[in-house]
């Protein structure tokens, strides 16, 4: 498409109406020094204080700015989901509505994208203006997701990255998944993925829209995300193998008390009365449930829509 545009920013908001208009100005200023053709698109997550009339305004005064406005707030990842069908762009960018994320970064991202062909860069707020309670779980989660994912990156969570197109194409978003695009984006197949170190401000308008429920869903989250990504179309080589191991391990305890029984020990004490019976017989059936959830799984993604859709890169 030769006239697509070079940027596409996608900019989820919740109540940000103070920081919306410094927002636009800056972004406009930015990529209009560096003469890169540009789409702005805001989307309103159910906004209650005025978010959505400043959208309007500024819509009637820059023919770059879009707005899609939710008729309730549905959340952060169905927003950037919603925003990701809408782009044009070659290269996609996300960033927070309340100035925390820096303009002055878009033109490097949009580099490091064409230039040296990441597929994914992630912003990494090396210096961070977050209190200490924000800080130190985001540091955990970082490590915990390094280490399953397989992913080197610092900050996960930083709403500053740049895409290439055919990847926010072929992601889906739902619940809060955003924080983990980029194994979304690794289990997709695009495997190139970056970082820059970007700069952090300071919250200027308004309070943190995240509350404490961050902490728990986080890592629930991430484990949804690598179990997706590993087992999503082989749900039964996990369970399965899971049921295995406990119907193996149960299976052995069970033959070892029998045999004990019958030639050893035939009247001193009752199987009943063995803590490892129980288990044994316990492992038995777990392994059994395994399977059954194994098959079921299979069942139902037999039956699913997207069983047999893949992502295909080109065609001849």
């Amino acid at each position: 498409m030769e006239n697509q545009l070079e940027l596409s920013i996608v900019v989820p908001l919740f109540n940000e109406v103070e920081s919306l208009p410094e927002l636009h100005a800056w972004i406009k200023r930015v990529l209009n020094d560096h003469k890169l053709s540009y789409e702005i698109i805001f989307i309103d997550d159910g906004s209650k204080d005025g978010s959505w009339k400043v959208i309007e305004s500024l819509k009637l005064a820059d023919s770059n700015v879009r707005g899609i406005k939710f008729q309730r707030n549905y959340g952060k990842s169905a927003a950037l989901h919603t925003g990701f069908q809408a782009a044009t762009g070659k290269v996609v960018v996300t960033m927070d509505a309340d100035l925390q994320d820096s303009p002055d970064e878009l033109p490097e991202l949009h580099r490091m994208i064409t230039v040296d062909d990441y597929d994914v860069v992630s912003g990494w707020k090396k210096k961070r203006y977050d209190p200490m309670t924000k800080t130190i779980p985001t540091k955990l989660y970082n490590w915990a997701a390094r280490r399953m994912t397989g992913i080197h990156l610092h900050d996960f969570n930083c709403g500053l990255k740049a895409y290439k197109n055919a990847v926010v194409k072929s992601i889906e978003l739902y619940g809060d998944m955003h924080r983990y695009i980029p194994p979304l984006a690794k289990f997709a197949g695009f495997n190139k993925i970056g970082e820059k170190v970007v700069i952090h401000q300071s919250r200027k308008y308004g309070t943190t829209k995240f509350g404490l429920n961050r902490f728990l869903n986080g890592p629930l989250d991430l484990m949804t995300v690598v179990f997706m990504g590993k087992f999503g179309k082989k749900p039964m080589h996990f369970f399965g193998a899971m049921g295995s191991l406990l119907f193996i391990i149960g299976f052995g305890i069970a033959a070892y008390l029998t045999i004990d029984k019958l030639f050893f020990h035939s009247t001193a004490i009752k199987l009943a009365e063995r803590t490892e019976f129980f288990i044994g017989l316990t492992a038995m059936i777990m392994g059994v449930q395994f399977f059954l959830a194994g098959f079921l799984a299979e069942l139902v993604g037999r039956n699913s829509s997207s069983r047999n859709h893949y992502l295909i890169e080109t065609e001849i």
